[in-house]
């Protein structure tokens, strides 16, 4: 990981001046939508505007997606020169990673470390590691009876539709378009209003660059409602979605209801993590388990929310767990000695207060936190401090219920048994947590839970050879590796009579 670059705000007050458009065929033109604010959730001003799509824009993105992957050079460019060229456009991420970071952070709230060594980080190392697949993913030869050889191909799906949340709005752009363009797609790609600048900037890297044929990629910008409007249309043959449980659902009806296109989802979850009375390192087990929560304020989908806590050891992890909360810092994002940034929007800091005020009425404990932080600088921003909610049942909505924010319920139980079965007790299945230093309970209470990627003794592993996705409602398919492949491509079975 390079060392970290001062952050560009003078630069990017300059370019948040002009209003942002969207991107097709290899041009800027302005939408026929609405003017969208931009909010920068630290100060709750504005800090840019951009101009929404309407369904006519849509149309003529998937028009141009369409002639590019059917007429253009991008699906039959030889295959380690559009590794290659993937290559080139990671190594010009890291030339920009201080203006991506910043634009990140300025636009979500989330620390300008976090931008820059976690998020920016990681798209030029996706574009990086699909771009050395473009060679390596490839039918076989299928060992069928008879007098006949038969064979698999693997071939691009066509036009991707591919829709982004604004908690990761630059990371999740990665996920999903280093490895639809690795295996010669073309995209039509929507980030959320909320958080666009990030995917701007990089658009105008990769358009400046020249690296991309017309039409491989398109940027529309709007509201949610166009998301679905890219679902619904005939034109588009795959959509990769992340975002809310429930949106996901309106997707696959919009795909129904047009072409039964496949649809890829990574979703909502609310994710167990257990603390026995065995773990190996007390110490390290607790804050490795706040710090999972609480770092991107608790934005995140497969955060540990719910922690479950053996008996014995329950009042020394809820005071730890205080302690940790109390002495954290919320602030400017752009502030080194600062732990936690603003929530998203005013209205996503109202729902976490809420729900934190319904976690009081079912009868939670506030061990820590419990309010919007209005201190000093941050008087106008959205900030929530650090919450632990002990004494908790896995009943109560705060332990069901997505908050997505900075909350953690704490829950104690008897025996693993018991935990096991609430910890599956949920609509989700996104990611899970267990430490213990019984390497058969390990085994045993791992193969058991009810998640698409279980962590012992550490959580929160990710790494791109290692698919990440839920269960449940949680979401279908899987990000990373080579699953994330097999998303976008079409596979074929040829056979030939000898």
């Amino acid at each position: 990981m390079n060392a970290i670059r001062p952050a560009k705000l003078k630069w990017a007050k300059e370019w948040l001046k002009s209003t942002k458009s969207l991107y097709i065929n290899g041009e800027w033109t302005y939408g026929n939508g609405s003017l969208i604010d931009s909010v920068n959730p630290a100060t709750g001003l504005v800090i840019g505007q951009l101009k929404g799509a309407t369904q006519e824009d849509v149309d003529n993105a998937v028009a141009a997606a369409r002639k590019a992957f059917e007429e253009g050079p991008w699906k039959a460019m030889a295959r380690r020169e559009r590794g290659r060229l993937m290559w080139k456009i990671a190594a010009l991420i890291r030339e920009h990673q201080d203006e991506l970071a910043t634009l990140e952070s300025l636009d979500n709230g989330k620390l300008y470390t976090e931008s820059y060594n976690d998020d920016v980080f990681e798209v030029a190392e996706l574009f990086e590691y699909y771009g050395g697949w473009v060679d390596k993913f490839y039918g076989e030869v299928n060992p069928v009876e008879g007098n006949f050889t038969s064979f698999t191909t693997k071939d691009p799906i066509g036009v991707c539709g591919q829709i982004v949340p604004w908690n990761f709005p630059i990371v999740m752009a990665a996920w999903k378009i280093a490895p639809a363009l690795a295996m010669g797609n073309t995209i039509v790609f929507k980030p959320s209003s909320a958080t666009s600048f990030s995917v701007i900037r990089l658009t105008e890297i990769i358009h400046e660059s020249g690296l991309l044929p017309a039409g491989v990629f398109n940027l529309i910008l709007g509201e949610g409602r166009i998301g679905s409007y890219i679902t619904r249309h005939m034109g588009v043959d795959k959509v990769s979605f992340t975002g809310s449980t429930g949106v996901g659902k309106q997707l696959v009806h919009d795909s129904a209801d047009s072409n039964l296109k496949p649809v890829t989802l990574e979703l909502g979850g609310k994710s167990p993590n257990i603390i026995f009375a065995d773990a190996p390192n007390m110490d390290a087990a607790i804050e490795r388990s706040f710090y999972g929560l609480f770092t991107h304020k608790g934005e995140k989908c497969s955060a540990p929310t719910r922690l479950f806590v053996e008996r014995p050891i329950y009042d020394e992890v809820v005071e730890k767990l205080a302690n940790y909360a109390n002495s954290y810092k919320c602030g400017d994002p752009f502030d080194p000695t600062v732990q936690q940034g603003p929530q998203v929007s005013k209205a996503h800091m109202e729902s976490i207060l809420n729900y934190i005020e319904i976690g009081k009425e079912e009868g939670a404990r506030v061990a820590a936190g419990g309010y919007r932080d209005t201190e000093g600088p941050n008087a106008n921003g959205y900030f929530v401090r650090p919450t632990i909610l002990a004494d908790c049942h896995n009943k109560m909505r705060v332990a069901q219920e997505e908050i997505f924010g900075p909350v953690l319920v704490v829950i104690p139980f008897e025996s693993e048994e018991e935990v096991v079965k609430m910890a599956n007790d949920s609509i989700y299945g996104l990611a899970a947590g267990l430490w213990t230093n019984d390497v058969s309970r390990a085994h045993r209470v791992a193969k058991r839970l009810d998640a698409g990627q279980v962590f012992v003794n550490r959580y929160g592993c990710y790494d791109y050879a290692s698919p990440f996705g839920g269960l449940k409602q949680s979401g279908w398919g899987k990000e990373y590796a080579i699953h994330s492949l097999n998303s976008y491509t079409k596979t074929k079975a040829i056979w030939i009579a000898h």
